[in-house]
């Protein structure tokens, strides 16, 4: 399942609130590839003790790795224990989708996952939908990440923003600093009607409906919502799922390729829409969106430890020393 870290502020919220080119510089460290927008942070962490130091959690080594493992392509182990082998890069800048935080370094997925985002992209644009910023999908050899999400770590989840492309190419400075827009009014149970879209419902509906997604996660206002506004066209509810935050994007997570037997799927959804008892339990504990207090940057790199390597499917080692 998906888990923010619990101290201090998680990245995707500090990320919105303080400047992100900072939050990158302190936090990333590492030099990705060269975007076609300007370079990341050129200045990589130092080098760590050997990988097999039993104190050292894994994080600590995949989040310094700035290029994917030289392997042919496999997602290994669950969406929150794993790595993946062999990881493509979106490009930073496409016809409907930008990129964003560039220097976080986490354009990275299975070739399957960079396919779903172009073709949701082109799609969602005929929808009403201007077009995709995207967010955090994957390390460049996937893993825990230095700070942010538990899950996103064998190359098949997605964050997508629910604020349109701008209608201009975002220059370095905007990729970090723009901040999205909630769409969960005060209180948590509903959306801002003044925010709130039919091209929301359309975007989501596109991505639920590809037969490669497993499931979305969302804010339950935001399934409030979609159970509301679907329409007769309703089976593709299944997939969205509430879950905590998630009130100015959207989560999609792909299914293990087939061909990967050491990829661990996630249980199936329930066939109903999920309009009824669940929805409701997540609404009598929503909480509305809340603007994070200022606090050290410094502090949403603690969190949890994570898995050490030695907890992680075994072939994650080797994906981790290739070169």
């Amino acid at each position: 399942m998906i888990w923010w870290v619990p101290t201090g502020i998680p990245q995707a919220r500090l990320g919105r609130w303080i400047a992100p080119s900072l939050l990158g510089a302190l936090l990333l460290g590492g030099a990705a590839r060269a975007q076609d927008v300007g370079s990341v942070n050129p200045h990589p962490l130092p080098p760590l003790a050997h990988p097999d130091d039993p104190k050292l959690p894994a994080k600590q080594l995949f989040g310094r790795k700035t290029t994917p493992a030289a392997l042919e392509t496999h997602t290994i182990g669950f969406y929150a224990k794993g790595c993946i082998a062999g990881a493509v890069a979106l490009p930073v800048n496409g016809k409907t989708w930008q990129v964003m935080r560039l220097s976080r370094n986490r354009n990275w997925g299975h070739p399957s996952l960079v396919q779903f985002l172009e073709r949701l992209a082109d799609r969602a644009s005929v929808t009403g939908w201007r077009g995709l910023l995207l967010g955090d999908m994957s390390q460049p050899r996937g893993g825990p990440m230095l700070t942010g999400h538990t899950s996103h770590q064998v190359g098949l989840d997605a964050d997508i923003w629910l604020t349109p492309m701008p209608d201009h190419e975002l220059n370095r400075e905007e990729r970090e600093e723009m901040m999205a827009t909630p769409v969960v009014a005060e209180g948590g149970k509903n959306v801002d009607r003044k925010v709130w879209t039919p091209a929301h419902v359309a975007l989501i509906k596109a991505a639920a409906e590809d037969p490669h997604v497993a499931r979305i996660f969302v804010n339950a206002a935001i399934k409030k919502a979609l159970c509301r506004d679907a329409g007769s066209e309703r089976k593709w509810l299944s997939k969205v799922q509430p879950w905590w935050g998630h009130d100015w994007h959207f989560h999609v997570r792909l299914n293990c390729p087939a061909e990967d037997t050491k990829c661990e799927p996630q249980p199936p959804r329930p066939a109903d829409e999920g309009c009824g008892k669940e929805l409701d339990s997540w609404l009598s504990k929503a909480i509305g969106p809340k603007k994070p207090e200022p606090k050290p940057v410094a502090a949403a790199a603690s969190g949890r430890p994570g898995p050490k390597l030695t907890e992680l499917p075994a072939a994650c080692r080797q994906v981790l020393l290739a070169p």
